[in-house]
């Protein structure tokens, strides 16, 4: 209705508006106000109204609420509705449903569905067949079916998290709507052209001929995507896509590989705008941890772009032989390097001094790359290092010059001569060379050869059998350029000239750059050689690891996703779906887009069609709220009439007290009385929040909370005493009832036998722990232990705590290890007692380090904070002191410290809780005091 979602059930009731000009004639008279008159005798005869009046005149805003109300009836009985279903046009044809299913169609699947849905019910009214083609899917058979098996077929499909071809789908269309002569046909549009847009809109209007044809669009907003992330050397960027106009803004989130937020950024559109970009602005070390952008509030596959390792900017440390970076540093080789390098690289270049220095320094900080340019002679031990670090996935890249050539190595890919090459010199015939075609198996495949580039010097490699399969880049006359072998892990690379322009004016070219950055994706991706590297002919591929769904969710990877090379940089397919692929240690990541693809508007004017919009929400009928409104009309009306009329006035005057009461009483009941619940919570959070403070739960036990609160106070006042915080009085905290993200830590005294707490309670707890929060379980009864192995998991209060974390999802446990944080957060300890000794105490169970240094390692630390510690040694009653300070309960161990050992125990624990594994940071501190000394 102009243009309106809106229609009416019974039109032809709206003949009725016509009646309201008479109701406004009708209606313009109301009775003459009463006066009131005073009843002296005298006066009576003269104030006699005569027997004909004049009537007064209805004010006209009152004349016109009436008529609206009453328009508002009329509207009401032609039974309005908002958002009618639109369907097909009145045949008994057969329907077929073409639906855009790619991963444009995600963020607004369900008003596709919808839609479907209202073709397939007005078709079932009609007794009509149905075909549905979802257009992803062009081998699948076109086949009629009856409405309910339809709902059934489309409630099973689901969008694909990849670019559909919908010309794919033609031939399939064509033969169906050959065999089965008139169908009528809609087609469920995402309104997105992501390739042969205008080729699908034309071959359709050639295929379906004269056949009805009803074309769904618009009525949702443009689906956005995330194309051509970037991390540069200030910020990262990534493109946001659209295919409508107008401004917008919006949001997209950067997510580490456990799905935890890393950063946010704004974008915004201008009024024509296609694309925009976003921008982080964090620490490179922040950056490297992003492995997923996605759009907030956008839910499809294109609105998320996965990074992987190529997207890293590595350190990578360059070492230079020469003399002459001083004297003359636009001329040395680490100019170039560094200059080709920085835009996807930070470049750390080697302190002053010797080679061997520079290496030793960039093996000590384990970088994943290293350049050494011109570097001739390896001390044999740093050769060892050096061999090691490789194997371990290091990624070595070396360039010639003259102390190389005159060098006998072995850390080069192919065995050299000694000495060099010279082209081009007064006593050569020999000329300049170019660079022949890089190699198709090669990780320079693809890259263009400049024409303009020649080698005027270089080394030469001793000819082998193998030596075909180590060249990555060759000159015309077939002698080598850059040879790579993959050794172990790692990866071993050398350019047979030099990295300055003495040997060759590479340096010089914008080849050199893109090669350079092929060598350090490649160190992403140490683990597997690649095409190639080494000698293998086969071309390696990856297994599918996590696969994108099309609403942009991880999940198992289907049957049909196959394994790809492992160099893949081409946009997701049906056989290759999006997500990431490879070692979950370094998988390859697979988007749903690639770095140059665009997406625009799908341009359907040219099909004889009929356009219907998608409704965003359901069909209402709207008589209800009609009829309530011309009701609270004609109750204003009534107001109106009686206080224009004086009869509210009347009854003031006579009943002035009684009204004032009701009045009053009416006020005070519609007012908000404030809530003692809303009082108490707010009491409570300002008691929480004012100071750092330890909370326990109360338990109901009087005996056992008192020695828990007293515990909590001696705690409180040890910590007070020994470090830098102050905490305030310990809470008593319900988990059910109270706030617990107010508290760092929580001790739970058990009480064996006592109930399990409530679902909601055990919820919140979850959550507190989900959080960052730690609960610290003491079962106390680390003395009734029976004795054998398993004679601690026995007690009853084990018993009672087994119940309780049933419930909750518990990590992996381990006994506390002598590396582990919280031996040396504050005091250096050994175990933890409380009153008693042989009770062990559980954490969470960190990851351990493969390498052989972790064990010499002063402190070992996970992402974050165990969020549960158990123990059994009664901690509480260690630290429980009386108001006069002496120790309430006495300690079981022979040891005359141990109370001065169990307040320790709870000072590391309460500075864990705090503090986090910083102090797992202490092996850099050799460094760090190196730092502070220069």
């Amino acid at each position: 209705m102009m243009g309106l979602p809106l229609a009416f059930t019974e039109p032809l009731l709206l003949i009725g508006l016509v009646s309201l000009p008479v109701l406004w004639w009708l209606l313009r008279v109301m009775p003459p106000r009463p006066r009131r008159i005073e009843f002296p005798p005298t006066r009576l005869l003269f104030d006699i109204a005569p027997r004909e009046e004049t009537p007064s005149r209805t004010p006209w805003w009152l004349t016109a609420l009436r008529l609206l109300a009453a328009a508002l009836v009329i509207f009401a009985a032609a039974g309005p509705i908002w958002n009618p279903q639109t369907g097909a046009a009145d045949s008994k044809a057969p329907l077929m449903i073409m639906l855009d299913d790619g991963w444009s169609a995600a963020s607004h699947w369900d008003v596709r569905i919808r839609a479907a849905d209202e073709l397939i019910a007005n078709a079932e009214n009609d007794r009509r067949a149905i075909a549905l083609v979802p257009l992803s899917e062009p081998n699948r058979d076109i086949t009629l079916m009856p409405a309910g098996a339809a709902r059934v077929a489309l409630r099973q499909l689901a969008p694909k998290p990849y670019s559909i071809d919908r010309v794919e789908t033609l031939a399939a269309v064509d033969r169906f709507l050959k065999a089965t002569g008139d169908c009528e046909i809609a087609w469920l549009s995402d309104g997105v052209d992501t390739g042969r847009g205008e080729d699908f809109v034309a071959g359709l209007g050639k295929t379906i001929g004269d056949r009805s044809l009803i074309v769904f669009e618009g009525g949702t907003s443009s689906p956005l995507a995330l194309v051509a992330a970037e991390n540069a050397a200030a910020k990262m960027t990534v493109k946001v896509l659209r295919t409508d106009s107008g401004i917008a803004m919006g949001t997209v989130r950067a997510l580490d590989q456990k799905a935890s937020p890393i950063g946010e950024a704004r974008y915004t559109f201008g009024p024509q705008d296609k694309e925009t970009d976003a921008a982080f602005d964090l620490p490179v070390e922040l950056r490297n941890d992003i492995t997923r952008l996605e759009i907030s509030g956008e839910r499809s596959a294109g609105a998320v772009q996965l990074l992987d390792k190529r997207w890293r900017r590595r350190a990578i440390g360059i070492v230079s032989g020469a003399t002459s970076e001083t004297a003359q540093p636009l001329l040395a080789p680490t100019f170039y390097l560094t200059r080709a390098l920085a835009p996807f690289a930070d470049v750390r270049l080697a302190d002053k001094g010797s080679p061997q220095q520079g290496i030793t320094q960039f093996l000590d900080q384990k970088l994943p790359m290293i350049i050494l340019a011109d570097v001739g002679t390896i001390a044999p031990e740093l050769r060892e290092r050096l061999n090691a670090w490789v194997d371990q996935g290091g990624v070595l890249a070396r360039f010639a010059g003259p102390r190389l050539a005159q060098a006998e190595d072995d850390l080069v890919p192919v065995k050299l001569r000694k000495g060099g090459r010279t082209l081009g010199g007064s006593l050569t015939w020999e000329k300049p060379q170019h660079l022949a075609t890089f190699a198709a198996d090669g990780p320079f495949a693809g890259v263009a050869v400049p024409k303009d580039v020649t080698v005027s010097r270089q080394v030469l490699a001793e000819p082998d059998a193998v030596l075909a399969t180590k060249s990555w880049a060759s000159l015309e006359d077939g002698t080598p350029l850059v040879t790579g072998e993959h050794r172990g892990k790692g990866l071993v690379s050398l350019f047979h000239v030099s990295a300055d322009m003495r040997w060759s004016d590479l340096p010089m070219s914008g080849t050199f750059v893109e090669m350079l950055r092929r060598v350090v994706d490649m160190s992403g991706y140490t683990s597997k050689p690649g095409p190639g590297v080494a000698s293998e002919a086969t071309i390696e591929t990856v297994a599918p690891l996590h696969i994108l769904d099309g609403f942009g969710a991880f999940g198992p990877p289907p049957a049909s996703a196959k394994p790809l090379p492992a160099d893949y940089r081409d946009r997701a397919t049906s056989d290759h779906p999006p997500g990431f692929y490879g070692p979950a240690e370094g998988p390859l990541a697979v988007n749903t887009l690639a770095s140059a693809d665009r997406i625009a508007a799908l341009n359907t004017a040219s099909l004889r069609a009929r356009h219907a919009t998608y409704t965003n929400a359901e069909p209402r009928d709207l008589r209800g709220w009609l009829l309530s409104t011309a009701l609270a009309l004609f109750l204003i009306d009534a107001i109106i009439v009686a206080v224009l009329g004086g009869g509210i006035a009347a009854l003031l005057r006579r009943r002035a007290a009684p009204a004032m009461i009701v009045l009053g009483l009416l006020f005070a009941s519609l007012s908000p009385a404030p809530s003692r619940a809303d009082s108490a919570a707010d009491d409570f959070a300002m008691k929480a929040t004012s100071q750092t403070r330890l909370a326990y739960v109360v338990t109901g036990n009087a005996d056992v909370d008192s020695i828990v609160r007293a515990g909590m106070s001696g705690l409180t006042l040890f910590l007070a005493q020994r470090t830098a915080l102050e905490a305030g009085d310990p809470v008593g905290i319900d988990p059910a009832r109270d706030e617990l993200a107010f508290f760092p830590l929580i001790y739970w005294p058990i009480v064996p036998g006592a109930p399990k707490p409530p679902q909601d309670a055990i919820n919140k707890i979850d959550a507190y722990m989900k959080q960052g929060g730690t609960v610290l379980f003491d079962t106390r009864d680390a003395i009734e232990a029976p004795p054998g192995a398993n004679g601690a998991a026995q007690t009853p209060g084990m018993q009672t705590l087994r119940e309780i974390l049933s419930s909750l999802d518990v990590p992996e446990l381990e006994p506390v290890p002598r590396e582990h944080v919280l031996t040396k957060t504050f005091y250096l300890l050994r175990d933890f007692p409380g009153r008693f000794v042989t009770g062990q105490t559980w954490v969470e169970t960190l990851p351990r380090d493969e390498d052989e240094d972790s064990a010499q390692r002063p402190a070992r630390g996970g992402d974050g904070v165990s969020p549960i510690i158990i123990t059994s040694n009664d901690l509480a009653g260690a630290w429980a002191v009386r108001p006069d300070g002496q120790a309430m309960l006495p300690v079981t161990g022979g040891d005359t410290r141990q109370r001065e050992f169990a307040y320790r125990a709870g000072a590391n624990i309460v500075m864990y809780t705090l503090t986090g594994n910083y102090k797992a940071d202490q092996v850099h501190a050799p460094a760090l005091i190196e730092r502070l000394g220069q």
